[in-house]
């Protein structure tokens, strides 16, 4: 296609009207748009080529003319760049690893603030991480292990429990904190846009700090009762997650719900409270009688408890077909729970 001769500029300056140029770039701007399916860029007021005689600065109008219409294609370049389209996700996808991942800083922001904050103004500070499961374990030793008489497999009663709390409290805290997270922050929830995920997932990383500083007893223990851990400590941390996991799953299900009906907030330390006896915490499962035995392992907190204790002391059995139950129901607990958490999420912010 030949190029066309462009006019002098003396000639464009005398003979057409000032607010031509603007004119004819906006609708060249508009033009452009409606093809990219964009609005059209509208120029800036100060683009507008000054009135000034004289053949002289005809020249200088010439190259501003020239410069603005070169800054319009650039503002529609930047006009019809691909943008991400912020909001929740098709109704039937459970789970986008992209935008947690885009939103990786507000994760870390919100777990960095829930770990501060449980601190600030206060006067023991971490050391109510270690009342927190020393203060049960030595009521329940007393109860099961000295008036109860329950065996605790040639441990001593108070250490028996300790490990068996840690277990509890690595549950019991993550699936509290995850199921409560959506209500406690409401008011984020309900100005801005992210993925509501975020918000039960932050709370994970509380968890892991609270086991990591009760776990720093257990040395001090092992050295006052003469226990040494074997090889199987090194599977410790596969325990610890299929209870976090579960405790997660759970979580996801039961935050959905309390967005909309507060019963579950008040209604879930009630049930907790029955499972914590349900759960062999203060005695071991070979104490349940044998007949019911196979209904007690039902729970699938027995197992997993019952494989941290066998890691940390290095004695019993274990029961590989209880655990992979346990391991079973735990995924099932995830996909639940993201599943009615991702069927929900469009209504968290009307209805909280």
């Amino acid at each position: 296609m030949p190029q066309r001769t462009p006019w002098p500029a003396s000639l464009i300056f005398h003979t057409f009207p000032r607010g031509l140029f603007v004119s004819e770039f906006r609708r060249r701007a508009e033009r452009a748009a409606a093809a990219q399916g964009q609005r059209g860029v509208r120029e800036e007021s100060h683009l507008t080529p000054p009135l000034v005689g004289g053949l002289r600065r005809a020249g200088s109008l010439h190259y501003r003319e020239t410069h603005a219409t070169l800054r319009t294609e650039r503002q529609l370049r930047q006009a019809t760049r691909q943008y991400q389209d912020i909001g929740p996700g098709a109704s039937w996808q459970i789970l986008d690893p992209r935008e947690l991942w885009h939103f990786r800083d507000l994760l870390g922001t919100l777990a960095g603030r829930d770990v501060k904050l449980r601190y600030r103004q206060t006067a023991l500070g971490v050391i109510w991480d270690l009342i927190q499961p020393v203060v049960p374990a030595f009521i329940l030793s007393i109860v099961f292990g000295q008036i109860a008489k329950v065996p605790s497999g040639g441990v001593p009663a108070f250490v028996f429990v300790y490990a068996g709390m840690l277990g509890w409290n690595a549950f019991n805290n993550t699936l509290m904190k995850a199921s409560a997270s959506l209500v406690q922050d409401a008011g984020l929830l309900s100005k801005v846009y992210f993925p509501r995920l975020v918000l039960p997932l932050s709370t994970i990383l509380s968890t892991f700090v609270d086991f990591a500083i009760t776990a720093a007893l257990l040395p001090i223990m092992f050295a006052l009762t003469g226990i040494r851990p074997g090889l199987s400590l090194l599977l410790l941390p596969l325990w610890l997650l299929l209870l976090i996991g579960l405790a997660f799953g759970l979580g996801l299900w039961l935050s959905a719900w309390m967005v909309t009906y507060r019963d579950v907030k008040y209604a879930l330390p009630v049930l907790l409270t029955f499972l914590m006896y349900a759960s062999p915490i203060a005695y071991p499962a070979s104490a349940i009688p044998p007949a019911l035995r196979t209904y007690f392992l039902i729970n699938p907190l027995a197992p997993l408890i019952e494989g941290m204790r066998w890691s940390l002391f290095d004695r019993g059995t274990l029961l590989w077909g209880n655990i992979a139950y346990s391991a079973v129901f735990m995924v099932l607990a995830l996909g639940w729970g993201a599943f009615v958490f991702s069927r929900l999420e469009r209504r968290f912010a009307d209805v909280i």
